[in-house]
């Protein structure tokens, strides 16, 4: 094991060669480390300060090769926007596994480490200010509790990259329990064998899941518990108000874990329509259609496991349907927990859905934000000068202080449920960019490093998290984010 404390394997590799291609990172000038998650490192059993030396920084940037690395690029397919293409890697090398005491395995992954032969005539590299975002975001989403892949670090190469202007070229080192995706089982029944796909599924199997060996059929197994996951996932993202702006059947994964965080956002206002990307034209992957767009994607997965899940017929297709079919109750059943834990709600009643749905609607028509408004019920804190002070808000509220009642909890109860349950602070758009804005053109770091102390526990309702609470004083409604991931 290295000083470090790298214990890399690459298991990938025993898969068929038509999922990967061997590929080192290109070199590059002049590796500076910006950000380094030492609590992740620590959690990893890494040495965050031999981590941040001149070897350490030199593996971070792709110059040098951990012991045991094996690096690869992925390939892939996906819908991108409803349109299948083949894709891959472009950016990414996947050096290994790194393996903990206890057997557990994560990916890691450095993105912008230069050309792959998926690259599609792109340099593979990545600028400063998207890699900044993907961690900021990423650690946002751990943070709140969402399943997601993880930052370990980002540095900057020394080198310049051009886009529309020069950039500061940057790579970031990506932790994820793996990089398997919708997108990978589509590229394999498109271009592969059945035997092709038949090692997918089992690799995909032995990796994520237990029960497997036990089941009837552990194809369909594959789909269930995919579906199960992605559901709690992605009710996990309503929940906090997260629009992931490109949920691509590439973006998502077999794990359950958010990934890929280009042109995304936290909605301030609630409202429905919300859309951040700048290439999302019809709002495809607006903040209320991405339930609907993850059983979009699930069939899709379905699809590929048709030919291993049985004869391909009309019985195979009925039971795949009935699989993604109950992707919506999970996701209801997950969605309807979160949101009466949100109202400090910890049994349920018929009327319950009723409840929620009539204070979404007046959050709604005042155009109330969404993570404030919990908190502000959290906190019994209401300005009578706002929307609080309405007739309709207060009709509302005594239903709720009623359905309270029957509750066999005290005041405290209620209100530390509440608190577990809405976030105190998110990753507002003004200060995010901010952060950005200030590492990338002034070279200050601390703006981020004060945004990510206290997002690390958005629960804490803590005085330092004061500052971060409120929306931007204009609206950022028209507020545009792009693919720079």
């Amino acid at each position: 094991m290295s000083q470090i404390g790298w214990n890399l394997e690459q298991t990938y590799t025993e898969l068929p060669e038509l999922f990967y291609s061997h590929v080192e990172p290109n070199p590059v000038k002049d590796p500076q480390l910006v950000f380094l998650n030492g609590n992740l490192a620590q959690q990893l059993g890494l040495e965050p300060y031999v981590l941040q030396s001149d070897e350490g920084v030199q593996q971070l940037a792709g110059n040098v090769l951990p012991e045991g690395a094996d690096p690869i690029a992925q390939a892939y397919g996906g819908h991108q926007f409803g349109n299948f293409t083949m894709l891959g890697d472009g950016r990414a090398h996947l050096l290994g596994e790194h393996v903990l005491s206890d057997g557990s395995r994560y990916d890691i992954q450095l993105k912008g480490a230069g050309a792959t032969p998926y690259s599609r005539g792109g340099d593979g590299r990545a600028a400063l200010g998207p890699m900044l975002r993907e961690y900021m975001i990423s650690e946002a989403l751990h943070g709140l509790g969402v399943p997601t892949n993880r930052s370990l670090a980002v540095t900057i190469t020394g080198e310049a990259i051009q886009r529309d202007a020069p950039e500061i070229g940057a790579v970031l080192t990506r932790v994820a329990n793996s990089h398997i995706r919708v997108g990978t089982f589509q590229y394999a029944r498109q271009f592969g064998s059945y035997d092709d796909l038949k090692a997918l599924a089992d690799y995909a199997l032995e990796r994520h899941f237990t029960g497997y060996e036990e089941a009837d059929n552990r194809y369909l197994f594959l789909l269930h518990e995919v579906v199960k996951r992605q559901a709690k996932t992605i009710s996990q993202w309503q929940l906090v108000g997260f629009v992931h702006g490109v949920m691509n059947t590439d973006n998502m994964t077999i794990s359950g874990e958010s990934i890929d965080y280009g042109p995304c956002a936290f909605m301030n206002t609630y409202n429905q329509e919300t859309v951040f990307s700048s290439i999302d034209f019809y709002g495809r992957y607006k903040y209320g259609n991405q339930p609907k767009i993850a059983a979009w994607n699930l069939a899709r997965f379905a699809e590929t496991l048709l030919l291993l899940i049985g004869d391909e017929d009309d019985e195979t297709l009925r039971k795949a349907e009935g699989v993604v079919h109950q992707f919506f109750d999970y996701y209801h059943d997950e969605w309807m927990k979160g949101m009466r834990l949100k109202l400090g709600l910890q049994t349920s009643q018929a009327d319950d859905e009723t409840l929620i749905d009539e204070l979404l609607t007046l959050m709604k028509e005042n155009e109330a934000d969404f993570t404030n408004t919990f908190r502000d019920l959290t906190l019994g804190k209401f300005d009578e000068s706002t929307w609080f002070g309405t007739e309709d808000f207060k009709a509302w509220y005594q239903k709720w202080q009623s359905r309270l009642e029957s509750e066999e909890a005290t005041k405290e109860q209620i209100e530390a449920v509440m608190k577990r349950a809405n976030p105190s602070v998110i990753p507002r758009n003004h200060q995010v960019e901010a952060a950005i804005q200030a590492a990338d053109e002034e070279g200050d770091l601390s703006v981020m490093d004060d945004l990510l102390r206290v997002l690390a526990d958005p629960y804490a309702y803590s005085e330092a998290q004061e500052a971060y609470v409120d929306p931007p004083e204009e609206s950022d409604d028209d507020y545009v984010t792009y693919c720079g991931t």
